[in-house]
């Protein structure tokens, strides 16, 4: 699928969070409230661990808190465009 297809499928589903490798997902003017897009910015192997790691943290473990969101999760951070935002958001990862 282009990443194009991608973006409308997103746009049909219902809560869908897309986690990807791809770094281009990692964009504000693809903020949309029907969908949250995680760009992994980790290496392969760890990306099941950084999945599970965002999904339990405080700010971002239910559907409501994700929706209409860019997120890059690297190692140290997170990486945050909310959608009409100037700037981006950093949270820590929470232990």
């Amino acid at each position: 699928m282009a990443d194009a297809e991608i973006i409308r499928l997103l746009r049909t589903l219902r809560h869908p969070t897309l986690f990807a490798v791809d770094y281009h997902f990692y964009k504000r003017e693809l903020c949309h409230t029907r969908y949250c897009l995680v760009q992994l910015n980790v290496a392969q192997p760890e990306a099941a661990y950084f999945i599970r790691r965002l999904l339990r943290h405080p700010d971002f473990d239910t559907h409501a808190k994700r929706m209409g969101v860019v997120i890059r999760a690297a190692q140290m951070d997170l990486t945050v465009w909310y959608r009409n935002a100037k700037h981006e958001t950093r949270y820590l990862w929470k232990n």
